[in-house]
């Protein structure tokens, strides 16, 4: 085991791994499933630019944001990076996005509260949220936990990961209203690109028989606004504004 393995300091340097290219395909994939049916004019993907989630949206206004210290090197050249910013401030007005994808973003945050806040305001009523994160109660999770006390960790050491249930109670106090919870990668915690390929059958095992032990899970989650009532299609009773970012913020970098 080599000494970046040994000690994996971010998520950034865990993603270029075996298991973190897998994870990676996984939700790739279940993202681009979701977005192709979530509809409107604006979607935000906020973070973790080695995947492109919303590559299947059908939206016609799609933004990329990093954060200020992204490594220059892990940001996509298929997507220009369209916003970068800090994750507890966002440049956009309120109300302007149909759909925000937050990939691994609330976990290693100082203020995931506070990222919540600011994408509960950007969002617009009916507005649509996707948050993806590592799941504890897996042998991933399991892993971890004992690679903590040898100081040897499987995950990226810098994670607080957190539980659906508890992700769940802080949506709830913003009003957002959880739609769906999907689990994903079932293969046994491993280093080895082939063992993991070797594993691929307890996906099918996993998914139908014990679904709660995927190693990631995504939550899909929706703005509700009391006392308000959606009548037709939007576009048809006003145009929507075009969503601004600030200026000094923009980089095609």
């Amino acid at each position: 085991m080599d000494a970046l393995e040994k000690h994996i300091i971010d998520l950034d340097a865990w993603l270029s791994l075996p298991a973190g290219k897998y994870i990676k395909d996984w939700e790739q994939a279940a993202l681009s499933r979701l977005v192709v049916d979530i509809f409107g004019f604006h979607a935000l993907q906020i973070g973790m630019p080695q995947i492109d989630a919303l590559s299947a949206s059908r939206m016609p206004h799609r933004w990329q944001s990093v954060g200020p210290h992204t490594p220059r090197a892990s940001r996509p050249a298929t997507r220009a990076i369209a916003v970068v910013h800090e994750f507890t401030e966002l440049p956009f007005d309120s109300q302007c996005m149909d759909l925000v994808i937050l990939p691994h973003v609330l976990e290693f945050a100082d203020e995931p509260h506070q990222i919540l806040r600011e994408v509960e305001r950007v969002l617009i009523p009916e507005g649509r949220l996707l948050i993806t994160g590592f799941n504890r109660a897996s042998s991933w999770g399991a892993r971890q936990a004992l690679g903590r006390l040898r100081d040897s960790y499987f995950l990226p050491k810098e994670g607080e990961f957190i539980s659906p249930a508890r992700l769940k109670d802080w949506l709830k106090l913003l009003s957002m209203e959880v739609g769906s919870l999907e689990y994903g990668c079932y293969a046994l915690p491993l280093r080895s690109e082939r063992w993991l390929q070797r594993n691929a059958m307890l996906e099918k095992i996993g998914k139908r028989w014990c679904p709660f032990i995927g190693a990631v899970y995504m939550m899909q989650a929706v703005k509700r606004v009391r006392g308000m009532h959606l009548i037709g299609p939007a576009w048809k009773n006003k145009k929507r504004a075009r969503v601004q970012a600030v200026p000094v913020a923009n980089s095609k970098k």
